[in-house]
């Protein structure tokens, strides 16, 4: 197996999905003998980065202004002089300073071209350089149909569908109900307590999310004889506070503001999924993937979700139970009042292919095929 050289480029390294991706993948080069690169703005998870024998050049190369031209010279000149057999883009304006570097680059020394789509970005020209990679990497099938639908001249044959995947050994299955964890987090937030089902609905403080949605299954099950209470892991944000104070309102208008918990993030997500009956995954805006459908599960924990997006296809093949239409809040209801009452078990059998190890392998194996491709090429 050939020694391989990968440049990402990704706008910071700071948190979040594509970050979080960015360092899985530099890791996985190093752990296979290859050089990892990583060129961002920097950011929080550098440190982390390098720990693991990656390296990392700072360049700001995120920022939406003209004077990010500059930066094309400044790749270009990277490029030339660490001589990286592929340079893996995952963001737009990243991508389109490194493709345009690598165009001013002599052929016989371009470095192969990778891109990710990591989320279903609002389609056009400007969007349309994530499709321009010789492998386009899609994290779930419902982002590859997005691509071919919204770019219809894109080769299908470059497209790799390569799901998220997550740490299995972080989110281990647990015993069901643990009441120990919801003592734990009762004592830090006393409203999770009571005799009835806690649901969860982890996520940042955006409409987008959800919670409203959230905050009237909860009414509605109350309203029916059960103690449910919710906790909304991550909602609370600085510059959040009017949309927190709408959820709160709108849950003592209903009469049940005492079983509303709305936190900022919890660093003991997996802990969270435990002391919970019921995940619920109500995004308004179909997402790309779904990552909270693969922890939750992965603990033993059924998830209620909005059947639209990665987190509807993930839902369908894993746990079609929790797959509702999208808004109907009767048929919200009645999934988590079925869930509750059956807490039935995920498709194990398929589980395997969300891990992050095989997010891990299967990317490696995309760029070991395309610079495999790319050499085969250059010898004729």
């Amino acid at each position: 197996m050939p020694r391989l050289t990968v440049v990402q480029l990704l706008p910071a390294l700071e948190s979040g999905g594509v970050e979080r991706s960015t360092l899985e993948i530099a890791e996985a080069l190093v752990r296979a003998g290859h050089r990892a690169i990583v060129v961002s703005a920097g950011g929080r998870l550098v440190p982390q980065l390098e720990q693991a024998g990656a390296e990392h050049v700072t360049l700001d190369i995120g920022s939406k202004s003209l004077l990010s031209l500059r930066h094309v010279r400044t790749l270009r000149d990277l490029f030339l002089r660490l001589r990286p057999d592929l340079v893996h883009a995952r963001s737009r304006l990243p991508a389109w300073l490194g493709w345009k570097a690598l165009g001013a680059m002599p052929a016989a020394q371009r470095p192969g071209f990778v891109t990710t789509v990591h989320g279903l970005n609002s389609p056009g020209y400007y969007s349309a350089i994530m499709t321009r990679g010789e492998r386009v990497i899609c994290v779930s099938d419902t982002v590859r149909r997005y691509v071919l639908e919204h770019y219809p001249h894109t080769d299908p044959g470059k497209l790799r569908v390569i799901p998220r995947g997550i740490d299995p050994t972080r989110f281990p299955r647990r015993a069901w109900p643990d009441r120990a964890m919801r003592a734990q987090f009762t004592d830090e937030h006393p409203a999770l307590g009571g005799n009835g089902p806690l649901l969860l609905l982890p996520g940042r403080g955006t409409r987008l999310k959800g919670h409203g949605d959230a905050v009237a299954l909860l009414g509605r099950l109350r309203a029916g004889g059960l103690d449910a209470r919710l906790w909304m892991p991550g909602a609370r944000e600085a510059g959040r506070e009017q949309y927190i104070g709408e959820l709160e309102q709108q849950a003592r208008q209903g009469g049940f503001g005492d079983a509303l918990v709305i936190t900022p993030p919890t660093a003991r997500i997996a802990d969270a999924y435990a002391a919970s009956d019921l995940v619920l995954q109500l995004s308004r805006k179909p997402e790309a993937f779904g990552r909270t459908v693969i922890e939750a599960l992965s603990v033993g924990r059924p998830v209620a979700g909005w059947a639209h997006g990665g987190v509807g296809e993930l839902l369908a093949e894993l746990q079609p139970q929790g797959a509702v239409p999208p808004f109907d809040g009767d048929a919200l209801l009645q999934a988590a009042r079925s869930l509750l009452a059956s807490h039935p078990a995920s498709s194990a059998a398929t589980m395997p292919a969300y891990t992050l190890r095989a997010m891990q392998d299967a990317t490696l194996a995309t760029y070991l095929e395309l610079a495999h491709d790319r050499h085969r090429i250059a010898d004729h």
